[in-house]
């Protein structure tokens, strides 16, 4: 199973940030203080360790059939490309993403599966997946998915309550029966073969939503607000990380935050063991616009009141923003010295300016 081989603890003298812990039964059964310390950790980093999920078992199932998969022939694998029109499902073989702080490809193969393609099984929604994926669709794929639906529109409707909003507003931009760029996504980043400090994934705030996400080795690092120094997250065997994304961050009027944080080889020996990873990415619904509610909320009304005009307008789309940053990423689409424009999210400061950190 990937990442449950023998593997060297984290270290304890890298620099790490300490994030809440937050007990996902707890908040199910309406206690108000982990509903609290739910509420400080998405306003202030946007980072959460999140504890009796009740996905350890499917994200194994999962991380194995990455293994598999994975470990298919390269050709075979490039029959499902994701292509660089910005889709969000499919294939991601290493070497088509640029790296602004090093001016370089990655080295991270990933694959993407819909949501939409795994609830409609056996009927195609957006797309073919290899065959070690169809064959576990039903019995593996599915249930991570409708887990991690289940886990993280229950956090989006506690947030929808403490923003102040009418009951179900959000989630009826989450409508799990409609089209979105919802995924399960299988990441595999190869042993570091020497001690450069080369980024498996550039500085970024999160597309959509919420984001689930389930690591064995170090790698994942968070930029606090007002720093300018990166700290390591350390994994927790059973607790996953969550973390708000950009749409969140828009509806809400920056009230939820949206933080950056970057992809960076295991520290110390670590890094050379392959890196899994698994994230479940929650988006809204393909054509929601992604604004801020103030029509709804005297809290986000305040927020956008205070913040200067237009700062939580995307002028988009889930769909367009979600595209607009996934085709920026691919090496095909770096045209010249602007185009990292086009990947830039909520983060108040340049991709590249974050890259040079």
């Amino acid at each position: 199973m990937p990442g449950l081989t023998a593997i060297p603890d984290f270290p304890h003298d890298v620099p790490t940030h300490p994030l809440l812990i937050i007990d996902y039964e707890l908040v199910k059964n309406g206690d108000t203080e982990e509903i609290d310390k739910l509420w400080k950790a998405a306003t202030e980093l946007g980072f959460w360790y999140l504890k009796n999920h009740g996905v350890d078992d499917d994200v194994n199932a999962m991380f194995d059939l990455g293994q598999e998969t994975f470990a298919l022939p390269l050709e075979e694998k490039l029959k499902f490309d994701q292509g660089n029109d910005g889709c969000a499902f499919g294939y991601k073989p290493a070497g088509v993403q640029f790296l602004y702080q090093q001016n370089v490809k990655d080295v991270v193969e990933a694959l993407a599966i819909s949501k939409d393609d795994a609830l409609a099984w056996p009927t195609r929604f957006h797309r073919a997946y290899p065959s070690t994926i169809n064959a576990c669709m039903d019995s593996v794929v599915k249930p991570f998915v409708q887990k991690s639906l289940a886990i993280n529109h229950f956090l989006i409707d506690v947030l929808n309550d403490r923003l102040g909003l009418t009951k179900g507003s959000l989630a009826t931009f989450h409508n799990a029966t409609q089209a979105s760029g919802c995924s399960a996504r299988l990441i595999r980043a190869p042993p570091l073969t020497d001690h450069e400090d080369n980024a498996f994934l550039n500085p970024h705030t999160d597309f959509g939503s919420l984001s689930l996400v389930y690591n064995r080795l170090g790698g994942l690092q968070v930029l606090p607000p007002g720093s300018d120094k990166w700290f390591y997250v350390k994994p927790l065997p059973g607790h996953a990380v969550c973390n708000v994304g950009d749409a969140l961050h828009f509806f809400s009027g920056g009230i939820l935050r949206s933080n950056i944080h970057r992809v960076v080889p295991p520290p110390k020996e670590q890094a050379r063991h392959e890196r899994w990873s698994l994230v479940y990415f929650t988006r809204p619904n393909d054509a929601v616009v992604l604004r801020a509610l103030a029509q709804d909320s005297a809290a986000v009304a305040q927020a956008v009141r205070d913040a200067p005009p237009g700062t939580y307008e995307a002028g988009a789309t889930a769909s367009e923003w979600l595209t607009r940053r996934l085709k920026a990423q691919r090496v095909a689409n770096y045209t010249s010295e602007d185009s990292w424009k086009d990947y830039q999210g909520t983060e108040g400061t340049s991709i590249l300016e974050l890259s040079a950190i």
